[in-house]
């Protein structure tokens, strides 16, 4: 809407191109805490929540550090961190200089993708547990019952996956 005596568009009336830079800064912090209570180190959290809400997906280490205010240490270590886990990729174009950080539009399928295989490697570790400890005693049929949870996960997840690809071919 346009305000007829100034000509000036009314500010609760946003192009749908702008963001409101500050709304955006409060929803990365929210983000980053709710990350955090859910288990994720706290700047690797707000790291993510920031990449998540670049348009472009990706960000360099200082344009990171600028936009969360801290410092470049602390960006180093929580991408080192997202990068392990599968949250995001380190890219860098031939010939430049700095890495970019980038979240992927379907990360979560990635990063599950990712544990598939961790829970795997889990699962078979437990095994060999039950094995060492005995599948009688009390820890044995403890491991026992976890291992037979995780290989219930690692049946039923690729069947989650392929209902998602479906769901999401479908939109």
């Amino acid at each position: 809407m346009v305000d007829e005596s100034t000509g000036q568009q009314d500010a609760r009336v946003r192009d749908e191109n702008t963001r409101d830079e500050e709304a955006v800064a409060k929803y990365v912090e929210s983000l980053g805490l709710t990350l955090n209570n859910i288990g994720l180190p706290r700047m690797p959290a707000r790291v993510f929540a920031a990449l998540t809400t670049s348009d472009s997906g990706e960000m360099t280490a200082a344009e990171i550090a600028e936009a969360l205010s801290v410092s470049p240490a602390a960006v180093s270590g929580a991408v080192k961190y997202l990068e392990q886990t599968g949250l995001i990729a380190r890219e860098r174009a031939p010939g430049a200089r700095r890495d970019h950080y980038r979240v992927f539009d379907d990360f979560w399928f990635a990063s599950m993708l990712k544990r598939e295989r961790m829970l795997e490697m889990w699962r078979d570790a437990t095994r060999e547990g039950v094995e060492a400890v005995g599948p009688d005693t009390p820890a044995g049929v403890r491991l026992s019952n976890m291992a037979d949870f995780l290989d219930y996960l690692v049946v039923e997840i690729p069947k989650l996956f392929a209902r998602w690809e479906s769901l999401n071919a479908d939109r």
